[in-house]
């Protein structure tokens, strides 16, 4: 026997036919606080830490959707040190030699 359960966002929330579920899970694209991308079933509570990002559709769908706009895999706060670090850099580079004033 073929189970088509599988977990959606590593929580363990059945879907597909062993949930009882009648047709295709619709999914809901959410993001998190560090612009990290995953998919949840749409008619389900959005976890902490979680936002709806208005897209739905099947599983598919969402995914096709995620893989267009999560161009960068990297968490927000590791872009941001990255971007900080690479800005002193330039200023250390940039101001050699020149008093500050």
């Amino acid at each position: 026997m073929r189970r088509t359960a599988f977990s959606v966002g590593g929580c363990g929330v059945p879907t597909g036919a062993d949930a009882g579920a009648v047709g295709p899970t619709i999914y809901a694209v959410v993001v998190n606080h560090e612009e990290q991308y995953s998919i949840w079933p749409a008619d389900r509570e959005v976890p902490l830490g979680w936002t709806k990002v208005g897209k739905e559709g099947t599983k598919r769908e969402c995914l096709d959707y995620i893989e267009e706009v999560w161009t960068d895999m990297r968490p927000l706060s590791l872009r941001k040190k990255m971007e900080e670090e690479e800005a002193r850099r330039r200023a250390e580079a940039g101001g050699e030699g020149k008093a500050d004033g």
